[in-house]
């Protein structure tokens, strides 16, 4: 049931990417390196290969939109996993609920988005 178009995708990953960026200061999570360095660089990977996605706000257009929502669906795995991971769940709730809501949501978004 694939039921987001691309370009609506394409307006979500840009919006993610910039609010990963800058979810650390946000969320005041940045006493805590690994949860701010792992927010950091999901935010900053979604947005650089957006830029490189086929689809309709594409920069450059050299990665297959099956590719891109593939590894949309691993970064967000990575990501609702990573306080685990990398051991800052034990820091609190805070460092951990926006890591797994985000990572949840790019799967989703993966799961349920066209590839054309």
């Amino acid at each position: 049931m694939r039921v987001i178009s691309t370009r609506t995708h394409g307006v979500l990953d840009y919006l993610t990417g910039g609010t990963l960026l800058s979810a650390p200061g946000l969320l005041g999570v940045k006493d805590v390196p690994a949860s701010a360095r792992v927010l950091r660089l999901a935010g900053g990977g979604a947005a650089l290969y957006s830029l490189l996605t086929d689809y309709e706000l594409g920069a450059v257009r050299v990665l297959p939109m099956p590719v891109h929502l593939a590894m949309d669906a691993a970064s967000g795995a990575l990501l609702a996993s990573s306080p685990w991971l990398f051991g800052f769940a034990s820091e609190g709730p805070r460092h951990w609920v926006p890591h797994v809501l985000a990572g949840a949501t790019e799967m989703l978004a993966a799961a349920t988005t066209r590839t054309r």
